[in-house]
């Protein structure tokens, strides 16, 4: 059975706000606060007959009207407007309004279920939102785990290419020395056969 329904207003910024909800807590998520404004008095319960009609009408949907005044609620309420500057002038005599109907158990019990319609539809646009933000987040996991892997593919390749340059590098320096020694000893060769060639070619002369 769905629960009956009340009146809650608050304050917040340039508007009064109203809703029908059947709790505080659920006020206070349809006013999207996160801190209990009840806790600290910024928001009652209402039981004036013009709001709970509006808001009845359009269970758990936030209605609104210029802070500080006394018009009507409604979804789309415009911006307080500025005083005149100068002297004030007196405000003309307002016309008695007619007395507002109470709700009675019908309309109270159809507006609980159009809260309970309303919340799942809100309920349902969350889950849904939810598991778009899910998926979101898996594609930039996946795609982050992606250029990580990269990243660690890229730096093995290159470690493997400095150890195969120092192979390379180490024969070279091998193929160095050995070359080096085998210039010295052949050197030593030749330079030891010139010098017989010149101390033959001298004895010649004498």
């Amino acid at each position: 059975m769905a629960r009956k329904l009340k009146t809650f207003t608050t304050s917040a910024g340039f508007f009064d706000l109203a809703v029908a909800a059947p709790s505080m807590k659920a006020a206070l998520e349809a006013w999207g606060s996160k801190n209990n404004l009840f806790q600290h008095g910024f928001a009652k319960v209402s039981e004036d007959p013009k709001i709970v009609t509006a808001t009845m009408a359009h269970p758990g949907v936030v209605l609104r009207r210029p802070v500080g005044s006394d018009g009507a609620f409604s979804e789309h309420a415009e911006l307080p407007k500025n005083l005149p500057a100068g002297t004030p002038k007196r405000a003309p005599a307002k016309r008695p309004e007619p007395p507002t109907k109470a709700i009675d158990d019908k309309t109270a019990r159809e507006a609980a279920r159009a809260f309970e319609k309303e919340q799942k539809r809100r309920d349902s646009e969350r889950r849904k939102e939810e598991a778009e933000h899910g998926r979101e987040r898996a594609r930039r996991e996946r795609a982050v785990a992606a250029a990580e892997a990269a990243l660690e593919q890229a730096r093995q390749d290159h470690e493997a290419r400095l150890k195969d340059i120092e192979k390379d590098r180490a024969a070279l320096d091998k193929r160095s020395q050995a070359e080096d020694t085998r210039w010295r000893k052949k050197k030593e060769e030749l330079e030891a056969e010139l010098r017989r060639a010149r101390s033959g070619s001298h004895l010649r002369l004498v």
